[in-house]
């Protein structure tokens, strides 16, 4: 249970980083902006500066003119709350909007890199009143939800991570005259390893079919103590890998005929 208690605490030790970039450099005191005011920093002659503002944060983006200004290729998300666009891509007026609702686990991480790379590389201004932050500068449940989505996200892709470690994906090729070849390698599936591993089918709760993983054939099963307790057989006794037929248990490739 060691390393289940470990990669539980890496998963909390992402959600608690994430909550601090959500929070980071948005003070109680900070700046509130309506939706009228942020509209006047555009970047035009004669406006008082350059604005952008994602989940309700709002960045002074005038180091990046060439790209948020007047005819950059950005410049759309400039002056107002865009936070759906920098997961879509969509810079219509109907992609230039604020509103969340409905994204994908991926798009919400997408969002969260963008925050964290303004918060990085640009100085943080204040806050928008509207959707996320209410007239005093507190967060509104709908921010509140927009976190939590973004958590979990955060917490599933940590998970995912894990288990490509674990499972990484078999390399494979077909042809109609040798039918579909399975093999392992240190490097297959884009999973650099110290083991190369044997064919196996994964199936998964909730899955459709399987899918071909390289698993490990010594030493302890994943996340247990390396101890003189374990039976040396590595994951082939996990209860969701099921054998190729006809290929020897051990066999680092495997040929299904069609």
């Amino acid at each position: 249970c060691g390393g289940a208690m470990w990669r539980g605490a890496a998963a909390g030790l992402l959600c608690l980083a994430a909550a601090c970039l959500l929070r980071r450099g948005f003070e109680p005191r900070a700046r509130l902006l309506s939706a009228a005011e942020l509209r006047r920093y555009r970047g035009e002659p004669g406006e008082p500066g350059l604005y952008l503002a994602l989940l309700g944060r709002v960045f002074d983006v005038e180091r990046g003119r060439k790209h948020y200004g007047p005819g950059g290729a950005y410049s759309g998300l400039a002056g107002r709350d865009a936070s759906r666009a920098f997961a879509s891509g969509d810079f219509t007026a109907a992609g230039l909007v604020d509103n969340v609702s409905g994204l994908s686990p991926p798009e919400l991480l997408s969002i969260h890199s963008w925050l964290s790379f303004y918060s990085d590389n640009y100085e943080p201004v204040g806050k928008l009143v509207g959707r996320f932050y209410d007239e005093n500068g507190a967060p509104t449940e709908a921010l509140r939800e927009v976190e939590a989505a973004i958590e979990e996200a955060l917490k599933f892709q940590a998970e995912s991570e894990q288990k490509q470690q674990q499972f990484p994906p078999c390399n494979s090729e077909w042809s109609a005259a040798k039918g579909t070849r399975f093999w392992c390698s240190r490097q297959s599936g884009g999973v650099h390893r110290a083991w190369a591993g044997v064919p196996r089918r994964l199936h998964r709760p909730g899955w459709r079919g399987s899918r071909c993983v390289c698993v490990r054939s010594s030493g302890p099963p994943w996340g247990q103590p390396d101890s003189s307790q374990h039976s040396d057989r590595g994951d082939l006794d996990n209860p969701h890998l099921e054998q190729y037929e006809g290929c020897h248990p051990l066999a680092e490739q495997c040929v299904l005929l069609t």
